[in-house]
């Protein structure tokens, strides 16, 4: 039986020039950030479906936001625009010399919203912060949140800092994309058993073609607090240097003498990334055990209900005997060169 598509639609506004489509290219359209000088206004309202796992498909409204496209939003195109939404993502340029006006539309849409898609998810970006100086970010973007969060009462917003020149793009719009996966926690308790069983420090679950992180799990606790968005941002650029010499990124391994970490494909619409710290555990193992989960994460993308989660089982014992072999062959090849 073919899987229905679960479209869920998304609303990007925001005054013109906050940069909207610059980061909508960057997320789903691969460019990077110096290539999106080149974009131009956008005319109206652009629509795109971004297909995510399985048989989510965002519907992508990205709002033109020229003052006559906002002032025909509230009125003649108020019921096509604002409703059946399930996310508002509204930008804000930090530099405005207008955030009155810009306060004054962003509360025109929420009672929009209100009226239209009341149980819809709020989110604001407060965007270009490349362009205040560092000592002040915090401060500046502190205020912000507050006046936003006030101003959208009885309506609840998450906010966050953004610039296309870094990695917190990556992390507002995870944030995003993991409220509109329907089946996260399934997701994440799946992803919490293959970590234990195959004892991994971390494993994180990427989508495939944002690479934005869509679900993890850690058994130690980690130093970096934005090593997630960070990877994101960097394997995102190394994938398009590949494709720019012809090539596909599919799988990668970087060791230390404290770690190893496996990226890896794991389904057809995610990557999966697994640290390790464990020096008894052989790189095969590991690789082996990734593959031998992809079948079941893959039915967990197509089918929902309680009975995935004892799939994970028979991955244990795979990974049991997996290692068991990945280390009988290790001392045979090291009886063999003894020998030698």
């Amino acid at each position: 039986m073919p899987n229905t598509a679960m479209k869920k639609k998304v609303l990007l506004m925001g005054k013109s020039g906050s940069g909207k489509t610059s980061m909508r290219s960057i997320i789903f359209a691969n460019y990077i950030a110096r290539d999106t000088r080149r974009l131009g206004a956008t005319i109206d309202v652009e629509h795109s479906h971004v297909r995510f796992l399985g048989n989510l498909v965002l519907n992508l409204w990205d709002c033109g936001g020229q003052d006559t496209f906002m002032e025909n939003y509230f009125t003649s195109q108020r019921d096509n625009i604002f409703r059946n939404v399930e996310v508002l993502i509204y930008v804000f340029d930090v530099e405005s010399r207008e955030l009155e006006k810009d306060m004054h539309y962003y509360q025109s849409c929420l009672e929009a919203i209100l009226q239209n898609s009341p149980d819809a998810k709020i989110f604001c970006l407060v965007h270009k912060m490349d362009l205040v100086q560092e000592d002040q970010r915090d401060l500046i973007f502190k205020e912000r949140e507050e006046d936003l969060r006030r101003l959208s009462r009885p309506l609840e917003c998450a906010c966050f800092r953004t610039s296309i020149w870094d990695e917190t793009l990556y992390k507002a719009w995870s944030s995003i994309v993991y409220q509109l996966i329907p089946n996260v926690q399934q997701l994440e308790m799946n992803l919490r058993n293959f970590a234990q069983i195959i004892e991994a420090d971390e494993v994180l679950l990427f989508e495939r073609a944002t690479f934005l992180v869509i679900s993890h799990y850690q058994c130690k606790e980690q130093r970096d607090v934005h090593r997630f968005e960070k990877i994101s941002n960097i394997i995102k650029q190394f994938k398009l240097s590949c494709s720019k010499l012809a090539a596909s990124f599919q799988s990668m391994e970087v060791r230390n003498s404290n770690f190893a970490a496996f990226i890896d494909i794991f389904t057809s619409n995610t990557y999966v990334m697994v640290v390790m710290s464990d020096p008894s555990i052989p790189s095969a193992a590991t690789l082996i055990n990734i593959r031998n989960a992809r079948k079941h994460f893959e039915k967990l993308e197509r089918v929902d209900g309680p009975k995935h989660s004892l799939l994970m089982q028979s991955c244990g014992e795979s990974d049991r005997t997996t290692r068991a072999t990945c280390n009988r062959k290790e001392k045979e090849n090291d009886q063999a060169q003894t020998e030698l």
